[in-house]
This record gives structure tokens, sequence and C-alpha cells, in this order.
């Protein structure tokens, strides 16, 4: 090894790409698959209980345990071979037994899994399986009659795969047991690594369609409140236009609307995003198996066109429309509190000028009363004067009556100018404060 240190995660993450090995069948064979999720909050859920199940299912054979923290695991269980991958939101249990069985799609399969076991399962069923691993014929009318047999012919889809390594079918209907039913018919010369490969990809395609399609039901479950959501939305923003309703009240009906939005979209972003992840994962896993039509049957990838993609572009719509509602939401919020901040400015505007004009009458107001209040005072000083001055009087050779007269004018200019002087000092206070 060359002398240099290793960041911590370098093994992790390179043994991250070689995690969940594909199994290897050899055919002839049959697969058991059960994938379980939790019916709220499946991401948030404890994973700890995913494991303790299957550590129930593994002592019940007597088969050692996978490693603290395990995502994935294969081990013997009796006579088969189980395959435990967690996932995000769910687990999955694929047992793999030897041969074809007495009948085929025999319900007896599934008892792998014990019924208390499964009754203590820390979630619910989202999709379980049944796939057949025969010999291809020689004559492939043979494969004809036999997914006649089998499946509902009117949904049935066949493919050759990988090739023409494999014809598959599977008609994504449940039958009385519960279970959906799918065959696989390799080449004899085909590897059992690829065998492996494809029957993982055809139980990953059933499990993304069926995770795919709780977005289309929660979307058909929040449609008719959109419709009256967007019914709500545009009479407030026609009652904006038209209407002499308070600005106030439409504002708050406006901000319920939004808030009622923004509530639906929390509610429905991890499934309406996961919904797109699933369906893209569909999408792939159909186009790795590199399909070519076999004896006119559809394809996959036409079941999936005719069925599958128009409930995906219906939650895709749904998705769009809820984010243009909110959008016209905030955008009327926007438009009608502006017009209230105009108005309320325009309100303050019309206040303000009332409040100069009453400043303005206050003003001359006060120089009245300051003119009055001159010759009020001046009239009590001039008599105080005209008393002090009457002993004077008779010494200058003056009436009393011209001794008056003669000091009410500096009297009356003298109050006059202390007045004045008062009040220049007041408002210069006032302006520096």
């Amino acid at each position: 090894m060359p002398p240099i240190e290793d960041h911590p995660l370098r093994y992790q993450l390179a043994n991250e790409l070689h995690a969940r090995p594909f199994p290897a069948l050899q055919a002839p064979a049959r697969a058991v698959y059960l994938a379980i999720k939790k019916a709220q909050d499946a991401a948030s859920r404890d994973r700890s209980e995913d494991l303790d199940h299957l550590l129930d299912l593994l002592d019940r054979y007597g088969t050692q345990h996978p490693q603290p923290g395990a995502t994935h695991f294969t081990a013997a269980i009796g006579k088969h071979v189980l395959k435990w991958e967690q996932h995000t939101e769910f687990v999955t249990y694929t047992v793999f037994l030897n041969g074809l069985g007495e009948r085929p799609y025999d319900p007896a399969d599934f008892e792998v899994f014990p019924d208390d076991w499964l009754r203590d399962a820390p979630g619910v069923r989202v999709t379980s399986a049944m796939l057949r691993i025969c010999e291809r014929p020689e004559d492939e009318d043979r494969i004809n009659d036999m997914t006649r047999d089998w499946m509902v012919a009117d949904s049935l889809a066949v493919s050759r795969v990988i090739d023409d390594a494999v014809v598959v079918a599977g008609d994504f209907r449940i039958d009385e047991g519960g279970h959906l039913r799918f065959a696989v018919f390799p080449r004899s010369d085909v590897g059992v690594r690829r065998v492996g490969r494809i029957v993982q990809r055809l139980c990953e395609i059933e499990t993304y369609k069926a995770l795919s399609m709780l977005g289309f039901t929660r979307v058909r479950a929040i449609q008719p409140r959109m419709t009256e959501i967007d019914e709500e939305l545009t009479r407030l923003m026609t009652a904006m236009t038209h209407s002499d309703a308070p600005e106030e009240e439409t504002l708050q009906a406006l901000l319920r609307v939004s808030s009622e939005l923004e509530t639906l979209s929390a509610q429905t972003a991890f499934r309406l995003s996961a919904t797109g992840a699933y369906e893209a994962l569909v999408t792939q896993r159909i186009a790795v198996l590199r399909e070519e039509r076999f004896e006119g049957r559809q394809t996959f990838r036409e079941f999936m066109a005719r069925r599958f993609d128009p409930a995906m572009r219906t939650v895709k719509s749904a998705e769009k429309r809820l984010e243009a509602m909110s959008a016209r939401a905030m955008r009327a919020g926007d438009l009608l509190r502006t017009r209230v901040e105009v108005k309320r400015s325009a309100q303050n505007q019309d206040l303000l000028e009332s409040m100069d004009r009453r400043a303005g009458l206050q003003l001359r107001l006060q120089h009245t009363v300051e003119g009055l209040s001159v010759v009020a005072i001046s009239y009590y000083a001039v008599s105080l004067v005209a008393y002090l001055l009457y002993p004077l009087a008779g010494m200058a050779g003056l009436s009393k009556g011209m001794m008056t007269a003669l000091v009410v004018p500096p009297v009356v200019l003298a109050v006059w100018l202390g007045l004045r002087r008062i009040r220049a000092k007041v408002e210069g206070g006032e302006a520096h404060e």
C-alpha cells in the first residue's frame, strides 16, 4: 500500500457500489416475493423494527444473523435461500425455491413466511408476487399456452429480453391467493447470474410501480379540494377587480387560501417527489431489459404506456397545478397588499394635510391671543406705572390723564417686546430639542 492516509469513508463508498448483489438462479426454480411498508411516515420509521422482524424469521429457521446495521442480507433458510433488502420506505423479502412444485403458482409456496410472523410485520403489504422460472421450450407456442393458462389474457405482457436470452411474462393482476404472477423462460445457455438479474428486475418493476401508484391515489384524494380552492381563488381575484368589498377582508381570505395551499404542498411534497423517483426507476428497469416483441404480444413497456403512464401524468399535472395555484395566491396577495398600502398611504397623506391645516389655524389663533395678551398686560401695566408717576404729575404741571397718556406707548412697546422675546426663546428651545 502507498504511504498515504485513506479517506475514512473510502472503503464504505467503494463497497456501496457492490452492495445488494443479484441472486444466482438455475432453472427450473420458483420464487416468492414480499414488500412491506409502513402505512404512514414510512421514510421516518424506526428501522430497527425491520431488522427485528427479519431476525424473528431467521430464528425460526435457525439461521445466523446479519451484522448490526445491515441493509441487505442473503442466507439459507431451510432448503431455500432468503434475500432481504431494506430501502428508504420499505423492506423486501425474496425466497428462492428449487424446482417448479406440484402445481403452478401454488399458494402453499408462500407458507415459507409463517402466518403469525406475517401478522406481526412492522407495516403493511405493498405487493407480493410469485415467480416461476422454467426452462425455455424449443416450441415457443408452448409459452403462449402456459401463460394463457396461468395469467389473464387481456392484460398479459410477454417480451423477449436481453437479446432474446430470456422470455418474461406477467399480467400485473392479483390472483386468488393475493399475489401477482410472473414467468421467466431462460435459454439453457443463459448464465445463472443473468437469470437472477432478470428476476430481480421484475420484482423491482412491480414494487416501484405499486409505490408510484400511491402518489396517484394521493392526488385523486386531494383533487376535489384543489378544485374548490381554485374556484375560491378565482372568486377572490375577481372580487379584487370588480367588487367594493374591503381590501382587508379580501386579503384575509387570500391568506387563508394561501395557508391551505401551503399545507397541501407540505403534506404531499414527499409523496409526489417519491412518485417521480419511483416512476423513473420503473422506466429505467424496463429499459435495461431491452425488450423485443414476442408473438405479437404487448411488451411491458406498452403495458405501462397504456395504463401506468397516464396515472403518472395525472400526478405530474396535479403537482404543477398545485404549484401554479400557490404562485397565483401569492401574486394576488402581494397585489392586494400593495393596494392596501397605497390606500393607507393616501389616507396618511390626507391626515397629514389635515394636521397642517389645524396647525395653521392654531398658529393664527395663537397670534390673535398674543395680541390680546399684549393689550391686557399693557392695560394693567399702564395702571401700575400711572400710579407710580401720579406724584410727579403735579410737579411737572401735568394732569393725571396726560401723564397716563404719555405712559401708554412705552409700556405697550415694552410688553410687546417682552412677549416676543419670550416666544422666541420658547421656539428656539423646541427647535433645539
